[in-house]
């Protein structure tokens, strides 16, 4: 049941609050420590699947602690990119408008972890489409960008970046969401 794979799963789980707490009251260096854990621990979620497939090893637990450590490490670094404040009173990383697509990525994340919920009893499978990897990639590079931004703040380029990513990110999470939903109403009475 520990194989590698999960290993490396529980391993993302654990460092969300070490990520959580570098987010806390942040410093440009804990941005910058903070981005060195999340290329870590997007490197970790990229093997963990790989070795998993690669050595036969899927398991029960993998396939439900996966999803599990993604969204909650999104979760966290979105909330935590909304809320936190620098030393110096900076502003949030993410804020005013912004807020909007932050949301709409934590609401779809509820919705179908709900739905798969509901669907699982069913054995209604919900597979990941081309469209959510997409979804992810965005996402993904969009909360680097963003954390990255607060380790160097005069660079407008990398904030830029992030938000743009979040924006199109957000754009596929009501997409993908719709989908999943439109699959999830066909077998609800």
């Amino acid at each position: 049941m520990l194989t590698l794979p999960n290993l490396l799963t529980l391993s993302r789980i654990l460092a969300v609050p070490i990520l959580v707490f570098l987010l806390w009251k942040p410093a440009p260096y804990d941005y910058l420590i903070t981005f060195m854990l999340y290329c870590v621990v997007g490197i970790t979620d990229y093997f963990d699947g790989y070795l998993a497939r690669a050595q036969g090893k899927i398991s029960r637990l993998g396939q439900f602690l996966d999803p599990i450590a993604d969204k909650i490490m999104v979760a966290a670094v979105l909330v935590m990119l909304m809320a936190s404040r620098e030393a110096d009173g900076d502003p949030p990383v993410i804020q005013d408008w912004a807020v909007i697509p932050a949301l709409i990525i934590l609401l779809r994340e509820i919705i179908v972890s709900g739905l798969r919920e509901f669907l699982a009893p069913l054995n209604v499978s919900m597979p990941v489409s081309q469209l959510a990897k997409w979804k992810t990639t965005f996402q993904l590079v969009a909360l680097g960008a963003l954390i990255l931004s607060g380790a160097f703040p005069g660079e407008l380029w990398m904030h830029m970046v992030g938000l743009a990513s979040l924006w199109a990110a957000a754009g596929l999470t009501l997409v993908t969401g719709y989908d999943y939903l439109r699959i999830g109403i066909k077998h609800m009475d």
